[in-house]
């Protein structure tokens, strides 16, 4: 399994590019959303990359960050109907936030505006993935919507960690305000999901 590529940009169009690694030309297809985030071509870039076999071709995905991949291998493994291609153009039209807020909350409407995706492949997005994303999806979509002091940054992300540890939302935030209130507010994420833990 190609997991990465780092190399240099050869080639950049919107949906697919080509990295040079030691001398060999990659073709990667790519979302939008990453396709904003590379370097100039003769760059270096890295690409974290799915690659799907099919009959007739070999194919290697690439994304810009962790989360694109990890919602694309998500797509394409639990909703029936959803291929590499129409993964490709959830996360072209919508960033990973907002496409797991929307999931999170049962919005439809916003997922069939997204091209390829209808109103039937939407609700059963949200059927799918529903409870994969939880509650941490739209929490995340809504604290991204105001941006964060440092602070309340790590705060957001202690929340987040406590929730997929399995606690309910108001509890996570609960604790972790104790927890920083004990701590201090130089407490990092991981001092305050410890505390947290050992406060639960």
């Amino acid at each position: 399994m190609i997991t990465f590529l780092s190399g240099k940009l050869v080639e950049a169009l919107p949906t697919q590019v080509v990295v040079d690694v030691h001398g060999v030309g990659y073709e990667v297809l790519i979302p939008l959303s990453s396709f904003d985030k590379l370097p100039q071509p003769g760059g270096d870039v890295k690409l974290l990359t799915q690659l799907i076999v099919r009959e007739d071709a070999h194919v290697l995905y690439g994304f810009a960050s962790l989360a694109e991949r990890d919602l694309f291998r998500m797509l394409i493994n639990n909703v029936s109907g959803i291929g590499p291609k129409t993964a490709l153009n959830i996360l072209s039209g919508m960033n990973a936030v907002a496409f797991r807020g929307a999931v999170a909350s049962g919005d439809v409407k916003s997922l069939s505006q997204i091209s390829g995706v209808g109103k039937k492949t939407a609700e059963r997005i949200v059927v799918e993935l529903r409870d994969k994303i939880g509650a941490a999806g739209a929490w995340e979509a809504a604290s991204a919507k105001h941006s964060l002091s440092a602070t309340d940054q790590k705060i957001n992300d202690a929340v987040l960690a406590l929730m997929a540890l399995g606690f309910k939302q108001v509890e996570a935030h609960d604790t972790v305000r104790a927890a920083q209130t004990m701590l201090g507010p130089q407490a990092g994420v991981e001092e305050l999901v410890r505390t947290s833990l050992k406060k639960g």
